[in-house]
């Protein structure tokens, strides 16, 4: 058994999602296609920064590395278990990806991951419910590089290159989240952001520690109190979908 952050695709690998609903894609307005259009339109863009998605050797197969079913490996590798919790990957996902502001072609995520892989997930993608299903989902991806939709040509998840700077659009703000970060009340906070720009925000994916992504100009905090990715993605999407008129 070890840790294998890019290993070779096995026989079956993601055979349970073949052809199942959570790989299908679901509908959603026109989201920007070119360069001027990204740069230019209206929307919010996430980076999922420091996530833990790495897959590990168990057996003949490989499974998405996490502290519970694979304490004992890191405990032999001496790992911290806090740094395998791509459960809050999944969680922040679900959060985004459901929003009124996804469904109304206004979110674009991206996921940079500890072992500095960087995956954009398009706006059409339904993730899986469960977390198992999610887990077999991202093995395929880490091992495939891509995934495609199972009832049409579009590519739901695929891994793209660094850094993450390349694919951000330009002239767009670029902020942090951060417990340490300038307290504010995230409602009044987005109206203060530029008109009909596109804005990106970077949230943390981890179980403990802070992000400090290169690109960001500001750093911000949007409760007094420590709060789950997810809650705080929610917060997020939610001040945009009052600010934009998103119901």
């Amino acid at each position: 058994q070890r840790i294998d952050p890019q290993p070779k695709m096995v026989k079956d690998e993601g055979a349970l999602l073949r052809g199942g609903r959570e790989t299908s894609h679901q509908t959603a307005p026109k989201t920007p296609r070119n360069k001027i259009e990204k740069d230019s339109a209206q929307r919010l863009i996430v980076v999922l920064e420091r996530a833990c998605l790495e897959t590990v050797k168990a057996g003949k197969s490989y499974e998405l590395l996490n502290c519970d079913d694979h304490a004992h490996i890191m405990k032999k590798h001496k790992r911290d278990p806090a740094e395998s919790r791509p459960d809050i990957s999944h969680q922040m996902l679900l959060t985004l990806l459901d929003s009124p502001l996804n469904k109304a072609g206004k979110l674009q995520v991206y996921i940079h991951t500890e072992n500095n892989i960087l995956v954009e997930v398009s706006p059409h993608i339904r993730i899986p419910r469960t977390y198992k299903r999610f887990a077999g989902l991202m093995v395929q991806l880490l091992h495939k590089l891509k995934i495609r939709a199972t009832d049409g040509p579009d590519t739901l998840l695929k891994v793209i290159k660094n850094p993450v700077e390349a694919h951000l659009p330009t002239g767009a703000r670029k902020i942090s989240t951060s417990k340490t970060g300038k307290l504010v009340k995230v409602n009044d906070w987005v109206t203060t952001l530029p008109k009909g720009k596109p804005v990106v925000i970077s949230l943390g994916a981890l179980a403990h520690g802070k992000i400090d992504p290169p690109y960001a100009e500001e750093c911000i905090c949007v409760s007094e109190y420590p709060l789950s990715g997810s809650v705080a993605a929610g917060k997020i999407c939610n001040a945009f979908e009052n600010m934009w008129g998103i119901l």
